[in-house]
């Protein structure tokens, strides 16, 4: 499913003497299929664009359209429900919204609030208990008495268990640990790939940005900055850092290196992997000259 923000303003407090510009005239295209991160430092509209993917809130001035739905200031939001199902947000710390006295309950009660039937939603827990990394011994034990890792583990599940068309990653490893936060996106690039769901990936982080994203948005103070794939965004030093915006540290040691061997690399290394091989591409070049 293709999103699409279409000279989007959003204004809080609106009318009182509190009122705050978010968003100013922010347009852009999540094309359907596609792993986009959306970066900004705090304050810089992420969040709120966030709330717009799946009408949480709905433009002051402009328009959102989220599939064939069009949303603008106008829409009443009960009829809003089907487009919530469509997109699937995981905020930070998802845990803190599990309630259900079991697993199983907890990852059933989306997907039942939806009007799925009880026997399905039961299905698609065990389907997505196992796929979030969980034994499916873990569904009839109560969240609270899991790890927190567990337990965003199971939060994530019963968005997942939605079955959304767009999953929307809000610093989904917030808290975690180093293990942790590979693991957990390490899988949500697993089921980008095997299921082909468009993902949006809210975060601040260049460096998972430039691992998992193929489409890159960059906003600062309620505007679109900068957008493109990470290989043309990351190229832009002195852009990013008049937006005190860092370059991920395999592109800076790339640099480093660059400079060391007195030429530049074949492409732009956005992973370990990526520089180590033109590390000994290069390596050969000049042990040869």
């Amino acid at each position: 499913m293709e999103l699409t923000l279409e000279q989007v303003s959003y204004k809080y407090g609106k009318g009182t003497p509190l009122e705050r510009k978010a968003l100013d005239g922010v347009s852009f295209t999540i094309p359907e299929g596609s792993y986009t991160a959306i970066i900004g430092h705090t304050g810089s509209g992420k969040s709120t664009v966030l709330q717009h993917l799946n009408a949480l809130l709905q433009p002051t001035e402009g328009r959102v359209t989220i599939g064939n739905r069009v949303i603008t200031s106008k829409v009443k939001a009960k009829n809003l429900k089907d487009v919530r199902r469509q997109v699937g947000i995981v905020f930070q710390f998802p845990e803190h919204q599990l309630f259900e006295e079991s697993v199983l309950k907890d990852i059933m009660y989306g997907p039942m609030n939806f009007g799925i039937t009880e026997q399905e939603a039961k299905e698609r827990a065990k389907k997505y208990v196992n796929m979030v990394g969980l034994d499916y011994d873990v569904l009839s034990s109560s969240p609270f008495d899991l790890s927190g890792g567990q337990m965003r583990r199971v939060a994530i599940a019963g968005v997942l268990a939605m079955n959304p068309d767009v999953i929307v990653l809000d610093e989904p490893t917030a808290g975690l640990d180093p293990r942790g936060r590979e693991d957990i996106m390490n899988m949500f690039q697993a089921l980008h790939r095997e299921e082909k769901k468009t993902t949006v990936l809210v975060t601040h982080s260049m460096e998972d940005a430039a691992k998992y994203a193929d489409h890159l948005i960059i906003l600062s103070k309620g505007k679109v900055m900068l957008e493109g794939s990470p290989r043309e965004i990351f190229t832009m030093d002195e852009e990013l850092r008049k937006l005190q915006l860092d370059i991920p540290e395999t592109v800076r040691f790339q640099r480093e290196l660059e400079k060391k061997y007195g030429q530049p690399f074949a492409k732009l290394c956005l992973t370990v992997d990526e520089l180590v091989e033109e590390i000994l591409s290069v390596r050969k070049k000049v042990k040869s000259l």
